[in-house]
C-alpha cells in the first residue's frame, strides 16, 4: 500500500455505515451509544478526509449522495464480514450460519414443513429464519437469502423466479355446502371475504383486482374480514368464517388434505415469490447448495416453463 494512501478509521466507518443504514445521524447515534453532535462530527471528517459529501442534509432527515451510496454498499460489506468472521473465531464449535429472510405465510406454510429435508442437506448449518411483512430490502436486512414476495427487482441481489403468483378463492367444504356450492366469481360477491391489509402501491393480488380480473365490479357492499397476517387469514377460512384468496403452493396442503375446498376460478399475475441472493454472497459454496435444493423443490410442484429458467441480477 502506498505511504500516501490512507484509510480511515475503522470507528469511522462503522459510524458511517449506521448512519447510512438509518439514514438518521440521531437513530444511529441511539444505536451506537453515542451522541447525534458526535455521530454528526464524525461523518464531517470523512466526508472531509475524502474530500467529498456522502449525506445529503434536508430538512427531514439525509440521504446518500452516488458516492456515500457506493461507499455504503463496500463498508456494509466488509463490516458484516468482519463481524462473522469474530463471530467464528469467538465460537468454540465453528459452525456457518444461514439466514433467511421471508414472510409468515411462506415461512409456515411451505418452508418450515421442509426444515428437516433442509438440515438434512447442510447438517453442519445454523439455520435461522425471521419474518417480516415488507418487502425484501438489503439495506435493512443480514440475512444470507431471501424468500420475497413481488416483482424480483432488489437492487445488489440476484433474483431467481420460484413460483409465479397463482391465487385461486379457497373456502372450508362446510362453507361450500352450507351456501349453495359457490363455484363461480359471481357467487361469491354476496359472501364474506378474507383480506389482508392492502398496501399502497399494492404488492400482490387483492379481492377487488380479482374480481376485475373476472370482470365484475365488487362495489361497496362486499363483507369483509381483515386481518394483519396471512396465517390468519387461512385459519379463518379453515375455521368456515369466509372466502380467503389462496396463494399455490402455500394453500396446496390444506386442498390435498380436504380442509380448504376451491370456489372460484384461478388468476395468475407476472408476481410471485423469488430466491433473493445479495450479489457479493450468491456464489458461496453454501448459498449455491441451497439455492439448488429450493429450485428443486420448487420445480416439484410446477413445471419448468411455469418458473423463470434464467436468473437475474439487479444492480
Amino acid at each position: 500500500m502506498s505511504g500516501k494512501s490512507r484509510l480511515p478509521p475503522l470507528q469511522a466507518l462503522a459510524v458511517f455505515e449506521a448512519a447510512a443504514r438509518h439514514l438518521n445521524f440521531t437513530a444511529a447515534s441511539l444505536e451506537l451509544g453515542s451522541s447525534q453532535p458526535a455521530v454528526s462530527q464524525r461523518i464531517n471528517a470523512l466526508e472531509n478526509q475524502l474530500g467529498t459529501p456522502l449525506f445529503e442534509r434536508r430538512h427531514r432527515g439525509v440521504v446518500l449522495t452516488e458516492t456515500g451510496e457506493q461507499l455504503y454498499q463496500i463498508v456494509r460489506a466488509s463490516l458484516q464480514g468482519i463481524s462473522r468472521q469474530i463471530e467464528k473465531i469467538q465460537s468454540k464449535i465453528q459452525r456457518d450460519v444461514l439466514r433467511i429472510d421471508t414472510d409468515m405465510g411462506f415461512a409456515g406454510y411451505w418452508l418450515l414443513p421442509r426444515l428437516d429435508p433442509l438440515q438434512r442437506l447442510i447438517p453442519n448449518v445454523d439455520v435461522q429464519i425471521s419474518t417480516s411483512p415488507n418487502e425484501f430490502s438489503l439495506r435493512d436486512s443480514s440475512a444470507h437469502l431471501a424468500i420475497s414476495f413481488g416483482d424480483g427487482q432488489v437492487p445488489g441481489c440476484r433474483s431467481d423466479k420460484l413460483f409465479p403468483e397463482r391465487v385461486v378463492p379457497v373456502c372450508s367444504p362446510q362453507f361450500f355446502l352450507a351456501h349453495g356450492r359457490p363455484e363461480s366469481a359471481e357467487s361469491l360477491l354476496c359472501l364474506p371475504l378474507l383480506n389482508l391489509p392492502d398496501p399502497r402501491p399494492s404488492r400482490w393480488l387483492n379481492w377487488t383486482e380479482w374480481f376485475r380480473r373476472q370482470r365484475l365490479d365488487p362495489g361497496e357492499g362486499v363483507t369483509s374480514l381483515t386481518f394483519n397476517a396471512y396465517t390468519l387469514v387461512i385459519q379463518a377460512a379453515i375455521k368456515g368464517q369466509g372466502v380467503a384468496l389462496g396463494w399455490r403452493p402455500l394453500v396446496d396442503q390444506f386442498l390435498s388434505s380436504g380442509e380448504l375446498v376451491t370456489c372460484g376460478p384461478e388468476c395468475r399475475t407476472e408476481r410471485g415469490y423469488y430466491l433473493i441472493q445479495p450479489i457479493p454472497e450468491s456464489d458461496s459454496p453454501l448459498n449455491l447448495k441451497v439455492k439448488e435444493w429450493l429450485l428443486r423443490e420448487a420445480l416439484s410442484f410446477y413445471p419448468r416453463e411455469e418458473n423463470t429458467p434464467a436468473a437475474v441480477n439487479f444492480v
